[in-house]
């Protein structure tokens, strides 16, 4: 079998020809951000892959990525500890319902350091370039070593962007921000060196970040100017307040395991159950609307601030924040509400539309990030084809995952994926496990690229933009759910999290462009089978005393896979909201839609 009838066959696939069936090749992964979703990767490669090499290039000091790069006083995720951790690794250290940033960097980084994932990371080192080479169906990279300066060279068979996108932190666009005198802060970009014990501070946003800056620093600083622009829902905490959990719950948690996992899943029950907030006119929307309104006017308690932050758009058009203490704090005698927009900085402080200036000693900046889905450096393809210009208006992916016409490369959180749809980890468990599902196909056949097929794109944006006319994100407020400039919606799923998770169980490889190495069936080898390889396997696995298959229908996976009927529910699905604290039931509005 020296020879085959196939021109233009590579060393890898005449390789192949001359092994048995399913061939592993190797495989050279380059994976950019040891964030949660990097780690996540190599923690999946890890544990299910042999024959690889992996690559995390890291641009900060240290892993964890937005968990290590905010430090601002408050600053914490705004789910419940318990269900901010991977399904699989539990942490039994929280210190309370909502833990900070700290703890969380130090669950993601203790979770590196257990596994042994250091092993594959380069921390300071940031990709600034990569290009596909159709030739040899990889990509070349480019990579700065921030610490020498250099930029250094490295190639792959795979990408996979695990960047994140609440990385990229912005300056806020006012005119003269250069010209004040005081401190400038931003929240991701936080300097521990400054104290705001008894200064006059002015903060600029009331987005998650402000929400959870005010109630910390207002106890400590002399006053505090809050500068706010637009109104935005602030979910009252009530059923999952801030809590901080005794030693005895502690080691009640470690000693009962069974009870521990209760918990997370009852939390995570109430998380999933609450998609029907996001569709509009529904009676959990209708009703969360009215209970919010409410539990806002009293805890404001004043006629001023009722009428400028309530908004008048639906529950869940912008992200929901748990804000806890937040809308107390606006009514201390230290804090001062400025209400419009900030037309300008003076060298002293903010100048608003009303005329006045505001001087402050400390201007904090939580304006957020630039939350476009562009990647941060060109991603040329064969063409010649830069993604950051392809996406330079409104990013279209497959799934959030893949981009049409950029061969074997996947990212992590890309537009149309469940970032705000209710829990995130388990969305990125499941986009990693469809990479891996996609590797497997490559490693074990004789693929040369894949890329997610343009016209499957184009049915996915238009089921996905027909969806999003019925869900209250389509509403008339300002969110980085929807592309700069546009209202179209590019940043969530078109359903919720769990539905996410059922339709990207299986690869659709009719949405993929497949090309392969030669003859498509090349990965058939020698004609052996791996099985008769292995003098250690049961070449007779197949005959047994009963029929144990694993089920071969989808529904029937499914229902092993999700415990059904273990669980007593009539009618819906009961639940106590985990934001709203109300008891709600999930509708049946997928006919509505």
């Amino acid at each position: 079998m020296a020879d085959f009838p196939v021109p233009g066959l590579t060393h890898d696939s005449r390789k192949r020809i001359m092994n048995p069936i399913h061939m592993e090749r190797h495989v050279k992964i380059i994976c950019i951000g040891a964030g949660a979703s990097g780690l996540l990767m190599a923690y999946k490669l890890q544990k299910h892959f042999q024959n690889f090499t992996l690559t995390i290039y890291e641009k900060n000091e240290a892993v964890s990525g937005t968990w290590f790069e905010n430090r601002y006083p408050g600053c914490a995720c705004d789910v419940p500890s318990h269900n901010y951790t991977w399904s699989f690794e539990p942490n039994l250290d929280w210190s309370a319902v909502y833990s900070s940033s700290k703890e969380i960097f130090a669950y993601f980084d203790g979770f590196a350091k257990k596994y042994q994932l250091h092993d594959y990371i380069k921390t300071k080192h940031q990709v600034v370039g990569a290009n596909w080479i159709e030739e040899t169906g990889g990509y070349e990279v480019k990579i700065e070593n921030l610490q020498a300066g250099t930029v250094i060279d490295d190639k792959c068979d795979i990408l996979i962007n695990a960047g994140g996108i609440l990385n990229n932190w912005r300056w806020p666009a006012i005119p003269g921000l250069d010209n004040y005198k005081g401190k400038l802060l931003h929240t991701a970009n936080w300097d521990d060196s400054v104290d705001l014990a008894g200064k006059h501070v002015g903060l600029i946003g009331n987005g998650s970040s402000g929400i959870q800056v005010l109630p910390t620093i207002q106890p400590t600083v002399g006053k505090c100017t809050t500068f706010i622009r637009e109104p935005t829902w602030v979910s009252p905490v009530q059923g999952l307040e801030q809590h901080v959990f005794s030693e005895e719950e502690k080691r009640d948690f470690a000693n009962h395991p069974k009870k521990l996992l209760e918990y997370r899943k009852n939390v995570e029950r109430g998380l999933n159950g609450q998609f029907g907030i996001f569709l509009k006119d529904s009676k959990i929307n209708t009703e969360t609307h009215a209970y919010m309104q409410s539990q806002m006017k009293e805890k404001l308690g004043d006629a001023y601030l009722e009428e400028k932050l309530i908004p008048n758009w639906s529950v869940g058009c912008r992200r929901l924040t748990p804000g806890v203490n937040y809308l107390e704090s606006l009514r201390k005698p230290n804090v001062e509400v400025v209400y419009g927009e900030i037309t300008g900085v003076s060298e002293k402080g903010p100048v608003c539309d009303n005329g006045n200036e505001y001087p402050v000693d400390v201007l904090i900046c939580a304006t957020g990030f630039d939350t476009g889905f562009k990647p941060r450096f060109p991603l040329i393809n064969g063409a010649g084809t830069n993604l950051q210009d392809q996406w330079g208006k409104v990013a279209e992916s497959y799934f959030g995952i893949a981009a049409a016409g950029f061969p074997n490369y996947m990212m992590f959180l890309g537009p149309n994926c469940p970032i705000g749809n209710g829990p995130v980890l388990c969305a990125i468990e499941c986009q990693a496990d469809y990479f891996c599902k996609l590797i497997d196909r490559y490693q074990t056949h004789n693929i040369k690229s894949f890329a997610p097929r343009a016209d499957a794109i184009a049915d996915f944006i238009a089921h996905k933009d027909f969806f999003m006319k019925d869900t209250v994100w389509k509403e008339p407020c300002r969110s980085w759910y929807k592309a700069a400039g546009d209202e179209t919606v590019t940043a969530l799923w078109p359903g919720s999290t769990v539905h996410y998770m059922e339709a990207m169980q299986e690869l659709r490889l009719e949405d993929w462009d497949i090309k392969y190495d030669g003859n498509r069936y090349t990965w058939m080898g020698n004609g052996y089978s791996q099985c008769e390889i292995d003098p250690t396997a049961d070449w007779a696995y197949y005959i047994r005393n009963r029929d144990d298959d694993a089920p071969l229908s989808l529904g029937a996976r499914r229902r092993i896979l999700t415990k059904s009927g273990t669980v007593k529910q009539q009618g819906g699905v009961s639940f106590t909201g985990a934001s709203t604290g109300h008891n709600v039931k999930v509708e049946k509005d997928a006919a509505r839609l």
